[in-house]
Parts: C-alpha cells; structure tokens; sequence
C-alpha cells in the first residue's frame, strides 16, 4: 500500500459466546444486546465508518445469524413505516443498513482472537487494517481510531491503543512495556504481558480492543503457537512484531485520554448504559434527575 493511500478495511471480531451474559446470550449474540436503544455492535460499526473504515469484515460463528439479519434490509418493517409515515422509525432502521459494506466469515473452531484475526486474512490481502473488538465502545465525541490510522501511516507500524488504568486494576489488562517518543499521547511498545500481577506490570498502559495491524501480523499469526488458554493470542503476535521482526516497523501505542465504556461483564454494561443514556438529548435530562433521585434513596435507606 502506498503511504498515500488511507486504510478502508475493519475486521471486528464477533464469533465470542457470550457466557458472561447467560442466559440472556443463549439464543442472541452478546453483540446484539442493546446499549439503550441501539446493539453494541452497532457503535462499534459506527465507530469504523467515522474513521474511514467502509469496508467492514465481520468474523462470526454458529448462531450469530441475527448480526447479519441486523445489517441487512428488513423490506416488510420498511414497508409496513412508509405505509405508517413513521419516517423517524424508518430513518433509524435504514441506518445499520446502510452504514457500510458488510462482510462476513466463520471464524469455525474457537482458537482464540489471534486465530480470528487470520481469518481475515483473504479478505485484507496485504494492506494494513483495523481490528476493532466488541466490548470496548468508544465514545464518538473522543478521537482515537483517526489518531491511529493517522500514526499507522506516519509511522509505518503497527498501532495499538492504549489507557492507563488504576495499577489495581491491570492485572484484567494486556499490560505495555513502553519507551517514550517525541509525542506524549505516543510510545513505542517494548513488550507485552498478558494480565500480569501488579506487582510484575510493567506499566499501568492497558492494551484496549483498538488495533491498526500491517499484515504481516498474518505471516506471524501462522508460525504463533497455542498459548493461554490453548489458544493463538494477538498479544503473542504483537509481542514479536515490537521487536521489529523482519522489517514490520514495531509497534506504538496511542494513549486514549477519552471516554471509553465496558461492556465486558455485566457491572460495567449496566454502567454503560446508564452513562451513554445520561448523555442522550432525548434522555439524558429526566433520567439525571432520577438518579439523583434514586442514589438519595440509596443512602437514606
């Protein structure tokens, strides 16, 4: 790819089952459940697009029909708003539809995100892509995936982002050994440790589900063996690709000041959900007061 050109192509691994959601995710994909009134899923997509990202490869499995249902057209629910004048309604379900050119792959066995990520492999060829997970969604107020993008181009090299989190809390993280460059929202990536202790982290920068790989994370894909879990770990990958293995340029991380919410385990859904509604025009004023309402009652009783 010539340094000219922009990257168009996002793979957003989606094959997960879901078993911290049980057993709401027994018949539905994790990624459909819904962030007030729209499916995670969606943002992320959403995310991609305002990036650039037009091209989008969807890496699924065994009953996750509903993701590609949901990005697809829905000619009797068209029909049946049209015929109600119900443009509003009808605006909002034409969105997903058309938000991007939607691909989809079974990722087949289960072998971990490094193996999903492979199988994109076809799809992408030899450009650099984004890989964008699930359960991070990043508030579309706060740049970061343009920013990576953008690195990935100066610099020639894999970008990861990164946040810094409460030392606490790293050992739930992929933790970043890193050295610092001429820019503080950018570091050069030494080594990777996946959910080490606190007291072995190398830093408190934890590695979030944004990535802009080379391809030849794919050509290191291949020869990365099992690792935790028996599975093939993007980290592992990575780890290898920071020491500028045959020519890949390294990696950098790009450190994320922004608002980012969890919906990984079912604490921090909730509270992404309660903080993406807070914020809503339509929502956000009576649902405030509210809380307050409710956190006073909280304390009093």
């Amino acid at each position: 790819m010539r340094m000219t050109e922009r990257i168009t192509k996002a793979v957003i691994p989606a094959a997960g089952l879901g078993t911290r959601f049980l057993p709401a995710t027994k018949a539905m994909p994790k990624e459909m459940l819904p962030v007030v009134d729209k499916p995670a899923i969606q943002y992320v997509v959403e995310e991609a697009v305002g990036a650039g990202l037009t091209d989008v490869l969807m890496i699924t499995g065994r009953n996750k029909n509903a993701l590609e249902n949901h990005f697809d057209r829905v000619a009797e629910l068209e029909y049946t708003l049209e015929q109600k004048g119900d443009t509003a309604k009808l605006q909002k379900v034409n969105e997903s539809t058309e938000l991007a050119q939607m691909h989809y792959v079974r990722q087949g066995d289960p072998k971990g995100l490094g193996h999903a990520v492979l199988r994109a492999e076809m799809h992408v060829g030899d450009e650099p892509f984004a890989v964008l997970l699930g359960d991070d969604i990043i508030d579309e107020r706060d740049v970061l995936l343009t920013r990576m993008l953008d690195e990935q181009v100066a610099r020639d090299a894999t970008i990861v982002a990164l946040l810094e989190v409460d030392p606490d809390s790293i050992h739930l993280y992929g933790a970043a050994e890193v050295e610092e460059t001429d820019d503080p929202d950018v570091v050069r990536i030494t080594g990777l440790v996946e959910k080490p202790a606190k007291e072995v982290a190398p830093s408190n920068y934890a590695v979030i589900g944004r990535y802009v790989l080379k391809p030849g994370v794919f050509e290191v894909l291949h020869r990365t063996e099992p690792g935790k879990g028996g599975e093939i770990q993007l980290t592992d990958a990575l780890m290898e690709m920071a020491g500028d293995v045959e020519g890949t340029g390294g990696v950098y991380g790009v450190v994320f000041r922004g608002r980012r919410y969890d919906t990984g385990d079912k604490l921090d859904y909730i509270k992404a959900v309660v903080q993406l509604a807070a914020d809503r025009d339509d929502l956000g004023a009576d649902l405030r007061a509210w809380l307050v309402e409710f956190a006073a009652g909280l304390e009093r009783g």
